[in-house]
């Protein structure tokens, strides 16, 4: 029988995830004693997702029933991006040269050959994990999987219509899909707290990442100034005013594809990923937040738009963490070990190629999740390095929904091929 949570109501909810993140931020702001060598070991960014995580994972909050993800990412995350990247510099983001696209295609790749690969290693343990025939067929189900792990939601709909897995066992697959892509994010943001040891393993030359913070804070500083009410307001107003916006052009843009093309209205079509309301929401976001970069409101940084961004981040992230039921990794063993051998085999060939080309972990970590977690998480890991690197993960997810179904339509046919179907 179905535990009940002991709070289901969202405001009290959203109150619980509040009072975390002031409890992590003021501890974490605590230089000395026990809380000084805690965050030394451990980032606050990761206390902040793993918090909430706790708390679904011992049913004291719903995420089943809750709105607040939903609410975060369609609402919060796209007015960050417009205030994070109010102060952008593109001629800077395109200095940081081609390591990025080479770490988000070696992430692309890790997926594509790491499902087949995990396929033949469980199958040496245990075959009937892999079998199974027809609309049964396990490489069917992992089919979806490998859709969301590259790009998202709607590529993972269109294998799902393509491979005709059985509807009846498809949760499980979404089960494998949020365990393992929630604990992969659990590592990243560990690592990052690390990564300056990272990349020195790595002989990793991060300067122009470091030049273009530096550029950012340097613009910043040279602007800062006591923010008025005024201020705040003109900075929300055109946060907001561009989420609206952006929903609005994404309605109108989806709508307008599907009622006009019928190969958009083709579930089974890579182009289907583009009727993605969501796509469109934070491509528009980020867009608008690039043109207001080339006016005035750029000044607005120096009041703390990005400060306010990163607080619409973190409350995202609590949303991201209380999805994360920890006891469901004992549910499925089976298909969570494949989950986890397939993701080692992506981390693996992310680290070793990171290594070959000396990359540093920045480009490492904001790759896999534009891969694995797409346009909700990737902005979220690039602007735990510097707010102003946000866009950096906005425009590599975008990439993940342009080479999603096609990639994942391959690693689908490789699995079948190695489960012997």
């Amino acid at each position: 029988m179905e535990q009940v949570a002991f709070i289901e109501n969202d405001a009290i909810v959203l109150g619980m995830l509040m009072l975390l993140l002031g409890a992590v931020f003021y501890t974490s702001s605590i230089k000395t004693g026990f809380w000084g060598k805690f965050y030394k070991f451990v980032p606050a960014l990761l206390m902040c997702y793993l918090l909430p995580a706790i708390l679904n994972s011992t049913h004291v909050i719903d995420s089943e029933n809750s709105q607040l993800y939903f609410v975060a990412s369609r609402f919060l995350l796209p007015a960050a991006l417009v205030l994070m990247t109010l102060s952008i510099d593109l001629k800077a983001i395109f200095n940081l040269g081609p390591k990025a696209l080479i770490m988000f295609f070696t992430g692309t790749i890790g997926i594509v050959i790491g499902g087949p690969l995990a396929i033949l290693l469980i199958s040496i343990f245990s075959p009937e994990t892999v079998g199974g025939i027809g609309p049964d067929a396990t490489w069917r189900g992992l089919a979806t999987l490998a859709g969301s792990w590259i790009g998202g939601g709607a590529n993972q709909a269109a294998m799902l219509e393509i491979f005709k897995f059985n509807p009846e066992k498809y949760g499980g697959m979404v089960f494998v899909d949020i365990v393992v892509a929630n604990l992969w994010m659990a590592i990243i943001l560990l690592g990052i707290g690390r990564n300056k040891a990272i990349d020195k393993w790595f002989n990793a030359d991060a300067s122009a990442i470091t030049e273009l913070k530096n550029k950012v804070e340097n613009y910043t500083q040279s602007i800062t100034k006591n923010p008025s009410l005024t201020d705040y307001m003109v900075m929300l107003a055109l946060a907001l005013g561009a989420v609206g916006v952006a929903h609005f052009g994404a309605d109108h843009i989806s709508n307008f594809l599907t009622s006009n093309f019928k190969i958009f209205n083709n579930k089974s079509s890579a182009l289907s990923s583009f009727t993605s309301t969501f796509f469109w929401m934070i491509s528009i976001a980020t867009l608008l937040g690039i043109l207001l970069s080339f006016t005035k409101a750029k000044k607005y940084e120096g009041a703390g738009a990005s400060k306010i961004g990163s607080i619409f981040i973190y409350i995202l992230v609590a949303t991201i963490g209380m999805k994360m039921d920890l006891t469901m990794i004992f549910d499925d063993p089976g298909l969570i070990a494949i989950g986890l051998v397939w993701m080692a085999i992506h981390a693996t060939l992310l680290i070793v190629v990171a290594k070959i080309i000396k990359a540093p972990f920045f480009f490492l970590a904001v790759g896999s999740q534009a891969n694995v977690g797409g346009a909700a998480s990737a902005p979220v890991v690039a602007a735990a390095f510097h707010p102003s690197l946000a866009t950096v993960g906005v425009l590599l997810a975008v990439m993940g929904y342009v080479v999603g179904t096609w990639s994942a339509y391959g690693c689908a046919i490789l699995m079948q091929i190695a489960s012997g179907n």
